[in-house]
């Protein structure tokens, strides 16, 4: 929980700083004197102010969100010998790099942070798959796990290298969310000819991006041994007399090959809501064993699974992915631009009712990736970063009237028409922007308690 909290407040407080740095580099460059940086909201915590700066510096109580505040004559009497200094006498293109430049700091912190991970190296599971989910595409596509992914691409184009598995659930992603198909080169066994395997996305429903898509593809993960470890207290596999580091070799009449398979018997063992006993034959220490298990039922989305209390499946095979100098910083910019137009897209498709408004996370769902992310290692706290630093900037750039976008939308019909938005359509905007806002924010923490707690 600590973990939790602290990795939170940190992800907030960088992201801000950066957001808010944006801004306040820019103004200065553009000759507007900034009064006050601020990290936070309500009452300040500390504060201090350079020597021969103007500015003063700000660490408030509220963490959620911060403020760059700019000589200006819509909110106070600016004297007439520092009216050059002010941000609504400036000319229009200085006003709109200012307020852009806030979005545009987030984008450029994660291509940096994308560009590091490159860089510094990360261990991920080799991109060797699991047995696929019975039904799905990918058991549609005449995948049976085992194959080694080689390379991969969506629709058309040129087939690109996978690393791992995670470049690899990342192309899934996109080709579920963009209706794409996906394109495979695999091994079927070690040294056997390639072939190429194609995945069609197209059939999916993709309107809730949730564990229950991965499923419907049907890759859920690397392959890995059907090994038993860490075994809970009071569940089935204990109550069983299943022991840690048992090898799952046949459950009823169904031969065991790899850990996802294991786990999708477990979960099918189930009927009409009732725990189905079932005889086990296993590989203890070298001796083969057969024991009777009952899973326990536990409601899921979708009906009652299995459950045996265990950690079912050892871990994957690792590889350590990492680019030189060049390569790494392409890989950020190109990964900042893919997320960047997969998040729009998404939004988009909630807007026409194409997507479920179930995608929207809020604070508490952040806060918990956060804390997962940290306790995975350093650079999966920087990839988790990176990934809401792009959120941060796509989401400031629509143009709802209380987001740097929606500026940058009086901007452009002033721009167009030669004259500003009025006073008085400025407030009407600025209500219905607040009010739009609030309802994002309140489904977002709706569904926040709903996948937390529910």
């Amino acid at each position: 929980m600590l973990l939790t909290l602290v990795a939170f407040v940190v992800a907030l407080g960088v992201l801000i700083a950066v957001h808010e740095y944006g801004h306040y580099r820019v103004a200065v460059a553009c000759g507007v004197k900034v009064l006050r940086f601020s990290v936070g909201f309500g009452k300040p915590l500390l504060r201090w102010q350079p020597k021969g700066s103007a500015t003063e510096f700000v660490l408030s109580a509220f963490p959620l969100g911060g403020y760059v505040r700019m000589l200006d004559e819509r909110e106070a009497p600016v004297p007439e010998a520092e009216r050059h200094l002010a941000f609504n006498t400036q000319p229009l293109r200085s006003r709109a790099a200012i307020v852009a430049a806030g979005p545009l700091a987030n984008l450029l912190l994660a291509v940096l942070l994308y560009s590091a991970v490159n860089w510094i190296g990360i261990q991920e599971p080799r991109a060797l798959l699991a047995s696929p989910v019975a039904g799905s595409v990918a058991q549609a596509a005449g995948l049976r796990g085992g194959e080694l992914v080689h390379s991969a691409a969506l629709g058309a184009n040129e087939l690109e290298p996978v690393r791992s598995f995670e470049d690899l659930r990342w192309l899934l992603t996109r080709g579920a969310l963009e209706g794409e198909r996906v394109r495979l080169e695999v091994e079927p066994a070690p040294g056997a000819m390639h072939r190429e395997v194609l995945l069609d996305m197209a059939q999916l429903d993709t309107r809730e991006a949730d564990a229950q898509l991965f499923r419907k593809v049907g890759l859920l993960g690397p392959w890995t041994r059907p090994v038993l470890g860490e075994i809970m207290a009071g569940g089935a596999a204990q109550r069983a007399g299943l022991r840690q580091g048992d090898v799952v070799l046949r459950i009823g009449a169904a031969e065991v090959v790899d850990g996802q398979q294991l786990r999708e018997l477990i979960r099918q063992s189930v009927r009409a809501e009732a725990a189905v006993v079932q005889p086990w034959r296993i590989d203890r220490g070298g001796q083969q064993i057969t024991v009777d298990v009952m899973p326990d039922v536990q409601k899921e989305q979708g009906g009652s699974v299995g459950r045996i209390g265990a950690y079912v499946g050892a871990p994957p095979e690792l590889v350590i992915v990492q680019h030189s100098a060049v390569e790494g910083l392409w890989n950020g910019v190109v990964r900042t631009w893919d997320v960047s137009v997969l998040t729009l897209r998404m939004m988009g498709r909630m807007v026409l009712g194409q997507a479920s408004l179930k995608n929207l996370s809020g604070p508490l769902t952040i806060a918990d990736y956060a804390g997962r992310s940290a306790s995975m290692g350093f650079t999966q706290y920087l990839v988790f970063l990176a990934l809401i630093s792009v959120s941060l900037g796509v989401l400031n750039l629509l143009p709802l009237p209380v987001l740097d976008g929606g500026h940058l939308m009086y901007y452009l019909w002033e721009g167009v028409t030669g004259r500003k938005v009025s006073d008085a359509w400025m407030e009407q905007l600025q209500r219905g922007g607040v009010a739009v806002l609030l309802l994002m924010m309140s489904i977002a923490l709706f569904n926040d308690i709903t996948r937390l707690f529910g």
